[in-house]
């Protein structure tokens, strides 16, 4: 098949997934399946290979071979590895989504119309979340009859509470374009609408009523004030807005009041023996027990209940963690706790390297050239790789297949990215 109709095909694949992430995974998976396949059947054709010697990529590669050799079945269980074939294969499968995040950036999103089609598919997808989340706002239900959830949280189009995290990971790529395209028209309607459609768009965070949503929206807030100097007043505007919602919330969205506000203060009040404390506490005591090697991916899932990992961390001041307060679930809620508790000191320092060699792709020249589409997408990824608060296992579909996707069109979108391939 020629390499313009393999680039076809697998443009379409791509452009599918935002869907397959919203509504149907399984699409999701078949579409990078097919990118990452005619991806390297292309690239084997051109016998090119630049791509894969980009720092980003080669200290992913390096990192996930430390992570699979961590995950390793050994017979010498003392050395720390978790002796699992499962994890293994599950640590293997991220390179799926290395390769998924190249393709985008050096072969299918390196045309201004791919681009375009690209962010549309990610704005579409914001809009549908943030629609959905004021339908089951206003009138009680979204369109699929759901209601809130048992804590109060808005699900938006889903069933359950997971409309936060996408919602604000995709608000910045899909807001400031449209805003600032508004911005510049000069007039002060048009400057009001932009100023509208910020405020809107971050109210909608709060309303929806996830706390790490909230948390990361304002820390977007703030981001892209530094970058974009005629947003720095409406920033001001929008973060005094969204206190008001907060502070209005016992009268107009009690259940978000009950879940960001109360809920907030009681966990952080004696945040040692929350259940995210004593995850975070039990999840620091394992990797400790196996430093330099961890006890392989998804280890935490498979051995947290031991109770040698219940010991606490006395030098802190922090007590003894208990099964009944939550100490064990399915994974560490903090991406950094779990390449720690996964691979060791050296899995977190190459774990930490990797994130850090994104957002320095992404925001290099960014400060000279703030182009709106850009600060989005590296405000969008920051929001990911932000090492405070709680988050999914990493690489979990449903959260960092956006995350992927967007990495890969911010990528693409660097000055730098490439030319387009005459195909």
């Amino acid at each position: 098949m020629r390499p313009d109709s393999l680039r076809r095909i697998a443009l379409a694949a791509a452009l599918l997934v935002p869907l397959g992430l919203l509504h149907a995974f399984v699409l999701a998976e078949i579409c990078i399946a097919i990118v990452d396949v005619l991806f390297l059947v292309c690239m084997a054709q051109r016998r090119d290979i630049a791509w894969a010697r980009q720092p980003w990529f080669v200290l992913a590669l390096v990192w996930l071979a430390w992570l699979l050799l961590c995950s390793t079945p050994l017979p010498f269980a003392s050395f720390g590895s978790a002796g699992w074939v499962m994890g293994f294969v599950q640590a293997l499968v991220i390179l799926r989504f290395l390769l998924f995040t190249v393709a985008l950036q050096t072969w299918l999103l390196v045309t201004p119309r791919a681009q375009k089609a690209a962010w549309l598919t990610l704005a579409l997808s914001c809009f549908w979340i943030g629609i959905e989340s004021w339908q089951q706002y206003l009138t009680g239900t979204n369109i699929f009859g759901d209601h809130r959830w048992l804590d109060g949280s808005l699900t938006g189009p889903f069933w359950k509470p997971r409309a936060g995290a996408p919602y604000m990971h995709l608000l910045f790529p899909a807001m400031l374009p449209v805003a600032l395209a508004m911005l510049a028209r000069g007039t002060t309607l048009w400057r009001g609408a932009g100023a509208a459609l910020a405020v809107i768009g971050v109210v909608t965070s709060v309303l929806i009523g996830q706390r790490m949503g909230v948390a990361l929206t304002g820390l977007g807030v703030v981001v892209t004030a530094l970058f974009i100097r005629q947003l720095r007043g409406i920033a001001v505007f929008i973060v005094v807005a969204a206190a008001i919602v907060i502070v209005a919330t016992p009268v107009i969205s009690p259940p978000t009041y009950a879940k960001l506000i109360h809920e907030t203060s009681k966990n952080l009040s004696h945040f040692s023996l929350s259940p995210y404390g004593e995850l975070y506490t039990r999840a620091t005591v394992m990797g400790l027990n196996s430093l330099w090697h961890g006890w392989g991916y998804n280890g935490f899932r498979e051995l947290c209940v031991a109770p040698q990992f219940s010991a606490g961390l006395p030098a802190l001041g922090i007590a003894p963690t208990s099964l009944a307060l939550g100490a064990c679930n399915l994974h560490p809620h903090n991406y950094y706790i779990q390449a720690f508790v996964d691979a060791g000191l050296p899995g977190l320092i190459l774990f930490s390297l990797m994130m850090l060699s994104w957002m320095v792709a992404l925001g290099r020249n960014l400060f000279r050239a703030p182009d709106p589409m850009r600060v989005g997408m590296f405000v969008s990824v920051l929001t990911f790789t932000w090492p405070l608060g709680s988050t999914d296992e990493f690489p979990a579909l449903y959260i960092l297949g956006w995350m992927f996707f967007i990495l890969g069109l911010g990528l693409a979108l660097r000055p730098t990215a490439g030319k387009a391939p005459s195909a």
